[in-house]
């Protein structure tokens, strides 16, 4: 194999140790290798970066093992060029297997060209990427909290849900207060209702009329109390969203013109994905990275699963419920089904926003008319397909009639 990098290094990286194994010298010679473990306190890894930049190494090959390899990117970040592998990539060989025979494997791999880079984005999206997560986090949890909530209530037959739409609203939770009391009548918690929930006064009566006892109330206290927090640390997220999103307004601007894509999908698109696209080959090697296309398995000539690959989670999550809410119905969900359309119009979003990004373009609505011209091709392109396997040479000339 044709050597690449002559100074170069590999990581083992763990939560206390880093093993480094560098590997120094020319194309035609042997390299003279060299093993050091560190640990992974702040002043050990800027002891291995010394140590790394004292044999004039250029490139350093790492895993991305969990969150540990972050630190030490963050200490040797802008001082030699940083190679973080896929470790399902760069797996050894079977055999004896230890923390230095991995770093000479990584450092071996990385002389020869054969790591390839994953995307790290830049430190200021890192940030963008790390507040959006932790939003998610705290929205599935003040999810999973209304459930809790919903199923107490009903194990107390206090059937709310059954009559008021939102239960979290202003008339459902001055409910809830007024159930944790317990000092007010059905009647008087029907009264608390606001809006159109007022006109379903005498079903509120009947389905805030329970069995509520102690336990219940206790639990109903946590609970709304947890809710409430959750709901102002996410509005404390959102005000450090508005801040951090102001480098990139025109983007966020420009994403928000796709149907179904809010400041928050926009927001999401800018983390995971940035703005510099060139660190993607195309739009199709953006969407197989963040697995929202079909998959590819081919073997002896037969086209096996066409599953789509496990991509970038996140991404992958926040487009598909845009691309649910951007579309209800189409002509994707009749043929495919409603979870096929939804990644197909994922796709169609994320490569909008890739060519957008790239070139600074505002959306732009193909129409029906599009639609009907690609539905025709591919039915001509079918037909004349079938009739080929049935051994007949097609030949196809437009009507000028119908045209």
């Amino acid at each position: 194999m044709q050597v690449m990098i002559e100074r170069c290094a590999g990581l083992d990286v763990h939560q206390e140790t880093v093993v480094a194994c560098r590997l120094l010298g020319s194309p035609d010679v042997r390299p003279t290798k060299e093993v050091r473990t560190f640990a992974t306190m702040t002043r050990d890894l800027v002891a291995l970066r010394a140590w790394l930049a004292e044999a004039g190494v250029t490139h350093v090959g790492m895993e991305s093992t969990g969150v540990y390899w972050c630190p030490v990117y963050a200490v040797l970040e802008g001082h030699f060029d940083l190679i973080v592998g896929n470790a399902r990539h760069i797996r050894n060989v079977p055999g004896r297997k230890t923390d230095v025979k991995d770093a000479e494997w990584i450092a071996d791999l990385v002389r020869h060209g054969l790591v390839a880079k994953s995307f790290v984005p830049p430190q200021p999206q890192r940030d963008l990427r790390e507040l959006l997560r932790y939003r998610r986090k705290l929205v599935e949890s003040q999810a999973a909290e209304r459930n809790r909530l919903l199923k107490l209530l009903e194990t107390a037959n206090i059937k709310l849900a059954s009559v008021a739409s939102d239960v979290f609203g202003v008339s459902g939770r001055a409910m809830l207060k007024a159930l944790i009391a317990g000092d007010a009548s059905a009647e008087e918690m029907a009264d608390l209702a606001r809006g159109q929930l007022r006109r379903k006064r005498s079903a509120l009566i009947l389905a805030l009329d329970g069995h509520l006892e102690e336990h219940h109330r206790f639990l109903l206290t946590l609970q709304l109390r947890r809710l409430e927090a959750a709901e102002q640390d996410i509005a404390a997220l959102d005000e450090r969203l508005a801040v951090k999103l102001q480098p990139y307004g025109e983007q966020h601007t420009l994403l928000m013109q796709i149907p179904g894509v809010d400041w928050l999908v926009a927001a999401v698109l800018i983390a995971e994905i940035g703005t510099n696209m060139s660190v993607f080959n195309s739009a199709s090697h953006l969407a197989a990275w963040a697995g929202v296309c079909p998959g590819n398995h081919e073997s002896a000539g037969k086209q096996k699963s066409g599953r789509a690959r496990k991509g970038n989670v996140h991404l992958r999550t926040i487009l598909v419920g845009a691309a649910i809410s951007a579309s209800r119905t189409n002509r994707l969900k009749a043929r495919r089904g409603a979870m096929r359309a939804a990644l197909a119009i994922a796709h169609k979003i994320l490569v909008a926003a890739y060519h957008m990004v790239a070139t600074g373009t505002p959306y732009r609505e193909l129409g029906d008319a599009y639609l009907d011209h690609i539905g025709r091709t591919r039915t001509v392109a079918n037909l004349k397909r079938r009739l080929e396997r049935l051994g007949y040479r097609v030949s196809l000339e437009p009507n000028a009639a119908v045209a």
